[in-house]
């Protein structure tokens, strides 16, 4: 008689680990498009104070928005490790996002993340829907459809 063997296959998902602040958070990488050095944003009268303008990428034009100023922090101070990513959203089409270090891409098997309760009343909470163990390091997992799905009601 054969033994059946049971193979357990954790889900393991890919992250781009960035710096805001003083604080590492990860990016889905299924959503990354591009990442672009800090370059001139054209600024756009009358939108919500995060959305800094806009960029022309290649010749296609993107929005772009400050996740800082998004998440409460303070604004923006641009170096020469401030980068834009470019994400790609289904039905939002390209935005572009202002982080201030791109540190490295992670792989975490979801067995080490620890999902975030959707109650929590401080602000920056309700863009993280998880925390991810990397070895010592603990990565904050933004929800990117919380950070721009209220663009239009703020």
């Amino acid at each position: 008689m054969a033994e059946q063997i049971e193979v357990v296959e954790h889900i393991k998902k890919q992250y781009i680990v960035v710096n805001i602040g003083n604080e590492q958070y990860g990016i889905d990488i299924g959503y990354v498009d591009n990442i672009v050095r800090m370059q001139k944003i054209t600024r756009v009268p009358r939108v919500q104070p995060f959305f800094k303008g806009i960029i022309n990428l290649r010749g296609e034009v993107i929005p772009v928005m400050s996740i800082r100023v998004r998440m409460g922090f303070e604004d923006d101070v641009f170096t020469n490790a401030t980068r834009i990513i470019i994400l790609k959203i289904e039905q939002q089409g390209l935005l572009g996002i202002i982080v201030d270090e791109v540190k490295e891409v992670v792989t975490l098997d979801m067995a080490d993340v620890e999902r975030v309760s959707s109650d929590m009343s401080d602000g920056k909470a309700s863009f993280i829907n998880g925390i991810g163990k990397n070895g010592d390091d603990l990565i904050s997992l933004l929800d990117i459809f919380s950070i721009i799905e209220e663009k239009e009601n703020v």
